[in-house]
C-alpha cells in the first residue's frame, strides 16, 4: 500500500501541450466599431442578428440595451441617452438589426458621412503682436461717430496697443510707435488727441510681471493638487 502511495506521489515525466487551435487574436476579430462597449457587447448583437423568432429578438435587443446603459454609464447624463443608446446599438449592428426599437434607425448614410472641412482663416495680421482682433477693434471704432467717447476708446486702445507690444516684445517702446501703428492699422482714422498721453512703459512692464506672476502661482497651484490626487 505504502508503494503503491509512493508511486503516484512521484512526478510524471509526460509533457502536457496547450492546443493553439481554438485561440483568437485581434486581428482576425471583427473590428471594433465602440470600444465603451467591448467586444462581447458585439458578439451579442451579432448573434441576435440571427435570431429568428422575432420576440425573442426583440428581447435580446432590449437586454442589450440595458448591458450597455450598464457599461457605459457616462452616456446616461444624456437627457436624451435611450435614444442615444438605440442609436449605437444598431450602428454596432452594422444597421442589420431587425427589431421594434422605440426609436427609428439612425441613416448610415449620415452616420459614416464625413464633416465638412473647416477652412482655417486666411486673412493677414499685420503685427502679430496686436491679433487678429484688435486689428477689428480698430475697424470697429474707426466706424463710430466722432465725439468724446470715440477719443477715450482710442486712447484706451492705444494703452492696450501698447501693452501688448510690451508683452510679447519686453522691451522698451516709444509711443509714436504705437500711434503710428493706430493711423496704420486704420488708415488714417483713428488719431490721438494732442492731450493723450499713454500709460509710461516701466508701469506696463511691472503690470505684466505682477500678471505673470500670478499665472505662474496658479499654474503651481494647480500642479501641487494633481500630485496629492495622485498620492
Amino acid at each position: 500500500m505504502a508503494k503503491e502511495s509512493k508511486r503516484r506521489a512521484e512526478p510524471s515525466n509526460e509533457r502536457h501541450f496547450v492546443s493553439i487551435d481554438n485561440l483568437e487574436y485581434n486581428t482576425q476579430r471583427d473590428h471594433l466599431l465602440i470600444s465603451e462597449y467591448g467586444r462581447n457587447v458585439q458578439k451579442m448583437i451579432k448573434h441576435t442578428i440571427n435570431i429568428e423568432d422575432r420576440e425573442v429578438r426583440n428581447k435580446a435587443a432590449q437586454t442589450i440595451v440595458n448591458v450597455m446603459a450598464y457599461l457605459n454609464p457616462s452616456v446616461r447624463e444624456l437627457v436624451d441617452y435611450k435614444h442615444k443608446l438605440w442609436d449605437h446599438l444598431f450602428i454596432l449592428s452594422d444597421f442589420k438589426l431587425d427589431v421594434d426599437s422605440p426609436f427609428p434607425m439612425p441613416e448610415k448614410e449620415k452616420v459614416n458621412a464625413k464633416p465638412k472641412r473647416v477652412e482655417y482663416p486666411a486673412s493677414k495680421i499685420r503685427y502679430k503682436y496686436y491679433g487678429k482682433v484688435m486689428e477689428d477693434m480698430i475697424r470697429k471704432i474707426a466706424e463710430m461717430e466722432e465725439g468724446q467717447r470715440k477719443e477715450q476708446i482710442t486712447q484706451n486702445l492705444a494703452n492696450f496697443m501698447k501693452m501688448s507690444y510690451l508683452t510679447w516684445n519686453k522691451d522698451t517702446v516709444d509711443d509714436s510707435t504705437i500711434v503710428g501703428h493706430l493711423e496704420e492699422l486704420s488708415k488714417g482714422s483713428l488719431k490721438l488727441h494732442e492731450s493723450a498721453r499713454l500709460n509710461h512703459t516701466a508701469e506696463i512692464l511691472a503690470m505684466n510681471k505682477e500678471k505673470m506672476m500670478r499665472e505662474n502661482a496658479a499654474k503651481n497651484k494647480l500642479k501641487n493638487k494633481r500630485k496629492v490626487r495622485k498620492k
